[in-house]
């Protein structure tokens, strides 16, 4: 492994990170809607599990799921159902005023964790990554290089975005449009939840 398969990876990855999908749209509210702190908690979580993620692909988590398929189905059902319940409280809210106190910092961290959570699919986006980028027979410390690798450049990424989200303007846009924008992410998570229930 050399600095051109960490570059490829980097850039990859900051790609997949400004690709809509639970994790960016996730992001995107807390940080708005709960302020800098409750931001970076977030994008704390969603870093710490997609750097799980990595580290399982690294260990050959997907033979595991290819063996036990019911343990990868039971992970999807539950993440599915987590995505889901998200978009339901947030089309049902959609009207509502903001709440006065945000989220503890430790509830948003949490948040970003099950929200990565719900998705086992990006650990199977990671063994693909994986197999096209770095070249085969990595070692003990590469692999744990790639992780941290990984969630430094996510955390730098999310702190880097929840610090421009949160700022007055930001904030003040979204509040103007708050049922529309909040309808729109709960439909959208909900059908990314659907289609993670239903899809083989």
């Amino acid at each position: 492994m050399d600095w051109t398969h960490l570059l490829a990876f980097n850039l990859t990855l900051l790609a997949a990170l400004a690709s809509p999908g639970p994790a960016f749209l996730f992001a995107l509210r807390q940080a708005i809607t709960g302020g800098l702190r409750v931001g970076l908690s977030t994008g704390l979580g969603l870093s710490l599990m997609a750097a799980t993620w990595m580290g399982a692909a690294l260990l050959g988590l997907e033979a595991v799921f290819t063996l036990f398929p019911w343990a990868y189905l039971a992970v999807k059902t539950i993440g599915a159902l987590y995505l889901i319940w998200i978009a339901i409280g947030l089309w049902r809210n959609a009207a509502q005023p903001l709440a006065a106190s945000p989220q503890p910092g430790a509830q948003a961290f949490w948040g970003g964790v099950l929200v990565n959570v719900a998705n086992p699919k990006s650990m199977i986006f990671a063994a693909s990554v994986l197999v096209v980028i770095f070249p085969a027979g990595l070692s003990w410390g590469e692999k744990a290089f790639i992780v941290v690798d990984q969630f430094v450049v996510e955390v730098i990424a999310y702190s880097l975005f929840a610090a421009l989200l949160s700022t007055p303007p930001a904030r003040s846009g979204y509040l103007r449009l708050k049922p529309v924008f909040d309808r729109i992410a709960g439909a959208v998570l909900g059908l990314l939840g659907l289609k993670l229930l239903v899809g083989r």
